[in-house]
Parts: structure tokens; sequence; C-alpha cells
């Protein structure tokens, strides 16, 4: 019994991992007051370019490039058309997620002549750390040790983004972007340029998190691989209202759920109804989120 909760939390780590990312490259535009959907279309795009770079060099360090390089294009897409052309946010991060979908698809068939799923043994995943200090402690070594770098990264980053937000210049002049673009304006400070730069950042971290998908937790790319996570981090991000230590356990949380799927499969139980519950347990803490919210307002 031990074993399998140590497996199970071992796993809610790595299948927290692409929505912890993608959750704090949205905690930036949460601030900026920029409602951004299209972090599942960023997701998607980083997947599948970090396949592309690993593919062509057989080296994870060039897909990680890829992908960072595809965020920061998708995130000055959106940028143009939100704070250049003016259009509405959501509907231009419903155009990317479309894009996104429809064009890796397109890639995924005509770069590598394949429906579905694209493995390859040319294909470099994330190589893993290997802690020796866990190693001395059996329980802990077993849960944390020896996940791909990515993971550790980002428990760090979601530290790290909760001193930047509420502790420093940068942050203060972000939440006062968000809250008053005008008094900031006033102030000296570029709006617009606070907002493009949370996009951008935003962009960047999703990517990171889509690498992670398909360099990490596995290693491959397939249609759609993201499979609604992007969604999940928005989720996430408006349930704690952007705190990062509070998207870090929520996404544990999710991330635990979607380890218990894996294991409810060997009971005979079938895949489409298990793989419902790490969605299923989102919508009823937003549910539960929101009632509260209405009592506190009543």
């Amino acid at each position: 019994m031990t074993n399998i909760i140590s497996l199970l939390i071992r796993d809610s780590f790595s299948s927290a991992t692409p929505i912890l990312l993608a959750a704090l490259g949205g905690t930036f535009t949460y601030y900026a007051n920029v409602f951004n959907i299209a972090m599942e279309g960023m997701m998607l795009i980083g997947a599948f370019f970090g396949v592309l770079g690993s593919y062509l060099f057989q080296s994870w360090a060039m897909g990680m490039l890829f992908a960072v390089i595809s965020g920061a294009v998708v995130a000055l897409i959106f940028s143009a058309f939100a704070l250049s052309l003016k259009t509405d946010e959501f509907l231009t991060g419903i155009g990317i997620n479309m894009l996104a979908l429809g064009g890796t698809t397109y890639l995924l068939r005509n770069i590598f002549d394949v429906k579905g799923a694209f493995i390859s043994p040319r294909i470099e995943s994330l190589p893993t750390w290997d802690i020796p200090i866990l190693n001395q402690i059996p329980i802990l070594s077993q849960i944390l040790n020896n996940h791909p770098f990515i993971v550790y990264v980002s428990i760090l980053l979601a530290l790290l983004l909760e001193v930047i937000i509420f502790h420093t210049k940068f942050g203060l002049r972000l939440r006062a972007t968000g809250e008053d673009p005008e008094t900031t304006r006033s102030l000296g400070i570029n709006p617009n340029k606070m907002k493009f730069t949370s996009i951008l950042l935003s962009g960047i971290l999703s990517s990171m998190g889509g690498t992670y998908l398909s360099l990490g937790y596995v290693t491959l790319f397939s249609e759609n691989m993201s499979n609604g996570r992007g969604w999940i981090s928005l989720a996430i991000i408006i349930l704690v209202k952007g705190r990062p230590l509070g998207i870090l356990l929520m996404s544990l949380l999710f991330g635990f759920f979607e380890s218990v799927t894996f294991t409810l499969q060997n009971f005979n139980i079938p895949p489409q109804i298990t793989s419902m519950l790490p969605y299923l347990i989102t919508l009823v803490v937003l549910f539960l989120y929101s009632s509260n919210k209405s009592k506190e307002e009543k």
C-alpha cells in the first residue's frame, strides 16, 4: 500500500508539471489584466516544435530551444492582434488555439508523413536529475528523485514567482498595470509594454510545458496532445487568483487525480471514464469556489 501511494505521489509531480508551467506563465497575464486563453495552443505548439528540434538535431536542448522560440512567436502574434490591433482577447485566443490544433496536425502529417502520433529513436528525451542526498532517504528518493529536470525547475519557479510578483518593482508595476493602466502611464510606465512582456513570458512558459509533455512525460508527439491542459491551467489561475504557491498546490492536486486515473485502469474500468476524473474534479472545485464566493458577496 505504501508503495502504491508513493508511486501516486511521484506520478503527481510528473502529471502536474505541464499544467504548472502554463499556469505560472498565465500568472503574468492574469496580473496584467490580459485574458489569455491561448495557453492551450501555446502548449500544443511547444510540444510539436520540441519534438521537431529534438528529432532534427537529436538533442533535447535544441528541442527546448525550438519550443521556446515557437512560444515567443505565438506570443508575438497574440500581442500584435490584442495590443496593436485591439482585437478581442478571447477571440484572439480561440483563433490561436484553432491555428495550433490545425497547424500542428498539418505539420505532423506533412513533415513526418504520419497520422495520429510520431515516435522515433532520434527524439532525445529530457534528462533526469539524480539528487545524491535523496538516495539516503528511501521514501523521498522514490517520490522526488530522478525526475526530468524541468519538474524541479517548475517547482522552484513557483517559489520564485511568489517573490517576484509580490516583492519586486517589476511585480508592483505588473499588478498596477492590470489594476489601472492609465495611472501607471501617468507614472511613466508603458502599460502596453508590461502587457507585452506578460504575454511573452506566458508564451515561453506555456511552450515549455508543452515540451515537457512531448519530451519528458512521453517521448513523442500526438495530435492534440495538450488535451485541455491549457484550459485547466486557466481554471487554476482563476481559482487561486493568480497566487503562484496556490497554483503549485492545485497543479499537484490535479496531477494526483490524473495519476489515480492510470491506477484505476488496472481494475478494468474503461479508460474513457477514468480519463474524465481530473477534469470532473476541476469542475467540482470550481463549483465549490463559485458557491463560496457567492456566499461571501451576500
